[in-house]
């Protein structure tokens, strides 16, 4: 379940950072990575992009260098000259994760400078960044671009402090270059960063803003994953060449991106905020532009009316404090009103962390492949079910899940499709018979993100790309609370096993959904909660409970392959669920046999066993489909 956060490291490009540091101790001399060399080569792919570049190792910049001073804060990492504010809004919020920075900067205190021990140093350093579900370890030496002996890109305050600018050319060397690192997806840093699960919020379609129903359960949301130290940050999307970093009249800047650092409902009694805002607490954001500088100019920024109304000692009750240094408050209403995006990062299943949440994962790496594992999307719908399927279970009457599809090459468009039933084991057939729950939309990303709170059941995935025959390796991951019993559907019916030679093989296949009832016994003072058990040969499914109501709705399937359907009739019982014991309602058995085509059926309900001509209360309507041929659903 820990595998992507604690499974074995894969050695980028064979290089081991043990073995490199002893040859070039042998060597007498100091590490030249040749796979990432202090070249333009590692610059840009652009010609002369930044002229006048020159590599220099942290000893020829300043006196004294260090890994780390004083340990890592969101502090130590501001942008230079690359269009990377993403990558730096990530590396800011890395900085305040120490468990997560340990993981990717590994052994930071043997890599740091010994000033007792000078001849331990090789000029050589290691990181480890996911990457598609296993962690990768990059090695570098320490050669940085300078001009004018002045760091070109990420630097930290402290002179002498190197970690940022050293973990920057180690993700340049994962992806190619240093120019490629210009412009980019600042939620990708985040996953690379942790393992986690990011998603990003619209906050504009999301109707922030202009909503207070959905500015608070944002809110929520937020400080939920604070609390549990997701990584977050903000953006200001530019719509053009022209406002990429352009500051607006708040101060804010766009085409740039802001680490969330806390947030927090303020307690406001007490203070001299309570009577400027007539309201017990007050939500709000406290963010960091990566660039160490330029700030916020609204309510609560420096110098604002609120901090004057407020006394130094009623601040720190508070906890809100007002330094110039890149960090500032906003209120939540104030944060909805300019920032266009959240980007929120989900460490999960990492015990390091301590969480209160944890999460159970699957994990899948798949492929869509010709010829009959390429569908396209469901606008296809001749091939669309040629797609793999993976299935995963969700066990509490209601839950989240998270899924994450990730594919391994850019530039596809991508989505995927999740559909309910309660025992599916093979591939789906027929799409129009079963229950679409959601869909994401489709789009060139690296990776699509959807989390959503279901009823219990067995969902089944369909991860897609837009176009058909469209050759593709993926990555796809589900979380859930509890045992999902995550896996790819990979048989189209019912296989025949080797020791069984004497069974008999399913002759009939049924599909059944439950659709709904009407006119129920009233079994409690508010109705009854009525769930359907299903039973055929031994196989038993129950439908979730509806509450409260006599006129229940389901709209759950249940699919059955049959080796006996003369003798061994399909059964439908409606129970109400109660605290101490669940009580009858009524059942009906179904045993035709002949061959169907999503027939709706409503029919009459009757009594338990010496009841079972007695007519119950209630008819019951179903949606069946039946067939001789196995592969029909």
């Amino acid at each position: 379940m820990l595998k992507h956060i604690f499974g074995k490291v894969t050695k980028y490009k064979n290089q081991d950072y043990d073995t490199l540091k002893k040859e070039s101790k042998e060597k007498q001399t100091l590490f030249i990575d040749n796979e990432f060399p202090p070249d333009d080569r590692s610059l840009f792919y652009t010609p002369n992009k930044i002229p006048g570049v020159v590599w220099k190792r942290p000893k020829q910049i300043c006196e004294n260098p260090k890994l780390f001073v004083e340990g890592a804060s969101s502090g130590d990492v501001s942008q230079g000259r690359l269009g990377n504010c993403w990558f730096v809004a990530a590396s800011s919020c890395l900085a305040q994760e120490k468990e997560i920075w340990h993981k990717v900067i590994p052994d930071s205190k043997e890599q740091e400078w010994d000033d007792q021990k000078p001849e331990e140093y090789q000029g050589i350093f290691k990181f480890q960044f996911w990457r598609f579900g296993e962690w990768t370890e990059i090695v570098i030496d320490d050669f940085l671009p300078t001009v004018n002996d002045e760091l070109i890109f990420i630097h930290s305050q402290s002179k002498n402090e190197f970690w940022s600018a050293l973990l920057e050319k180690a993700y340049a060397k994962l992806f190619g270059c240093y120019e490629v690192l210009d412009g980019g997806e600042l939620a990708e840093a985040l996953e690379d960063f942790t393992g986690g699960v990011s998603d990003t919020i619209d906050m504009i379609k999301a109707n922030v803003a202009t909503h207070a129903e959905e500015r608070v359960a944002l809110f929520a949301r937020m400080q939920k994953d604070m609390d549990r130290r997701s990584l977050m940050a903000a953006s200001i999307p530019a719509t053009s060449q022209d406002e990429m970093e352009a500051s607006t009249s708040s101060g804010l800047v766009k085409g740039h991106a802001y680490g969330i650092t806390a947030v927090k409902n303020v307690h406001l009694e007490g203070s001299g905020l309570f009577g400027l805002f007539n309201r017990d607490k007050l939500p709000m954001v406290r963010l960091r532009n990566p660039w160490g500088q330029g700030e916020w100019k609204g309510a609560f920024s420096d110098g604002s009316e609120e901090w004057n109304k407020i006394s130094k000692s009623d601040r720190e009750k508070v906890g809100l404090v007002n330094e110039d240094d890149g960090e500032f408050w906003m209120t939540m209403e104030d944060f909805c009103a300019n920032f266009h995006n959240v980007a929120i990062c989900r460490v999960v299943n990492t015990s390091y962390l301590s969480l209160n949440k944890t999460w159970v994962e699957g994990l899948h790496h798949g492929a869509w492949k010709k010829p009959n594992r390429a569908g396209g999307c469901a606008n296809n719908r001749d091939s669309f079910l040629n797609n793999p399927m993976y299935i995963f279970e969700v066990t509490e009457n209601q839950d989240d899940f998270m899924i994450q599809l990730m594919q391994k090459s850019q530039g596809l468009t991508i989505g995927n499709r999740k559909i309910v039933e309660l025992n599916r084991k093979y591939r789906i057939h027929n799409l129009g018979l079963h229950e679409k729950v959601t869909s994401t939309v489709f789009r060139d990303s690296r990776s699509m993100f959807l989390r959503q709170t279901v009823e219990k059941g067995r969902y089944v995935i369909i991860p897609s790309t837009f176009e058909p025959n469209v050759e593709v390796e993926f990555l796809i991951r589900v979380y859930t609370d509890t045992p999902n019993k995550f896996k790819e559907l990979v048989h189209d019916r019912p296989q025949k096993k080797w020791y069984s030679c004497l069974s008999k093989s399913p002759s009939l296949v049924t599909h059944i959904k439950v659709v709904r009832a009407h006119g129920l016994e009233k079994q409690d003072l508010q109705g009854a909660d009525p769930y359907c058990v299903i039973s055929c040969e031994g196989k038993i499914v129950t439908t979730t409970a509806a509450k409260n109501t006599t006129d229940p709705q389901w709209n759950q399937s249940a699919v059955f392959y049959r080796k006996n359907p003369l003798k061994k009739p399909l059964k439908v019982q409606i129970w109400n669920a109660n605290m101490v014991r669940d009580t009858y309602m009524g059942k009906h058995i179904f045993t035709a046999t002949d061959e169907m085509n999503g027939v709706q059926k409503e029919v009459t309900l009757v009594g338990r066993k010496k009841e079972q001509n007695a007519p119950r209360e209630g008819k019951l309507i179903v949606q069946i489909t039946q067939s001789r041929t196995l592969t029909t659903v």
